[in-house]
């Protein structure tokens, strides 16, 4: 459950994007939300075999910067899959990611939030 709505705000993260930057261009809230399975895919896979020898040569040092480096390469290639999504250059495709990557932080600070509470609930009632 948690995958699906963190696609769904990713989706929102990429439309609202699309409006704050002229550089990028999307056509509409189903292109976004296509978009946003490709990019998710494109990490889980050729993202992980890019990051992997970056981390290391960085010694982990650079996880962040290089996650989204890596996004937004990720991004640039969804460009080329998506005939309704494009990204000109790749300062707003650094932009897209960086935003992308805030939303998911928050996400996952809400759900931890809720899970911790829920655990609390679950003790009180032993």
């Amino acid at each position: 459950m948690n995958f699906i709505l963190l696609l769904l705000l990713n989706a929102a993260v990429i439309l609202l994007v699309s409006k704050l930057l002229p550089s990028v261009v999307i056509k509409n809230f189903r292109t976004a939300l296509s978009v946003a399975i490709l990019i998710g895919l494109l990490n889980a896979t050729l993202g992980f075999l890019l990051r992997l020898p970056l981390n290391l040569v960085s010694l982990f040092l650079l996880t962040f910067v290089v996650r989204l480096f890596v996004t937004a390469i990720m991004i640039k290639l969804a460009d080329f899959f998506f005939k309704g999504f494009e990204v000109k250059t790749f300062s707003a495709a650094l932009i897209l990611s960086f935003a992308m990557a805030l939303a998911s932080a928050g996400f996952e600070k809400l759900v931890e939030k809720d899970n911790i509470r829920a655990e609390k609930t679950q003790l009180n009632r032993y």
